[in-house]
């Protein structure tokens, strides 16, 4: 019976391994709207939700996100990519945590912290670009190491 269940225990570890690509979350689906993501770090998921797909369309809406960290943030930076038929076609960055900053809740934090925001975000932004379109997002740390990754998937067919 032991070997049975350390070799179905080996079997399920070679099968996670083998898995080179996390699962594609929706983060909301409505009528003229849908946005999902994948994690585009081989080694981590992290969960990421918001309430309403309509939300996003006003200026300031709620946002869950959750992961264990793999590595502190002292300092943290953001790339933004607007992917078209496999071409970027806007490219935006900015610094979230460093001298000179606000310090969001996650600045500081230690490797091997639980990381859990809930609250409320602005994009900046008046409308959702309309049509078929991928944004890669890339947070990476003071060391240029991938803090978190993810493509998000958006088909908005919203009439403004």
């Amino acid at each position: 019976m032991k070997t049975s269940n350390v070799l179905l225990f080996i079997l399920v570890l070679l099968y996670i391994n083998a898995s080179t690509e996390w699962p594609t979350h929706t983060v909301c689906k409505e009528d003229n709207l849908e946005i999902h993501y994948k994690s585009c770090d081989p080694q981590q998921d992290f969960a990421f939700s918001i309430d309403r797909c309509s939300d996003i369309a006003t200026h300031t809406f709620n946002i869950r996100a959750a992961m264990v960290l793999r590595h502190s943030i002292k300092e943290l930076y953001v790339k933004l990519d607007m992917i078209i038929n496999g071409k970027t076609v806007l490219t935006y960055s900015e610094t979230l945590c460093g001298q000179g900053h606000a310090k969001p809740v996650f600045c500081g934090m230690k490797k091997g912290e639980h990381f859990y925001y809930e609250g409320p975000v602005t994009l900046g932004i008046k409308e959702i670009p309309q049509g078929d379109y991928t944004l890669s997002a890339k947070l990476t740390n003071q060391d240029h190491v991938t803090v978190a990754c993810a493509d998000f998937t958006v088909k908005n067919y919203l009439d403004y």
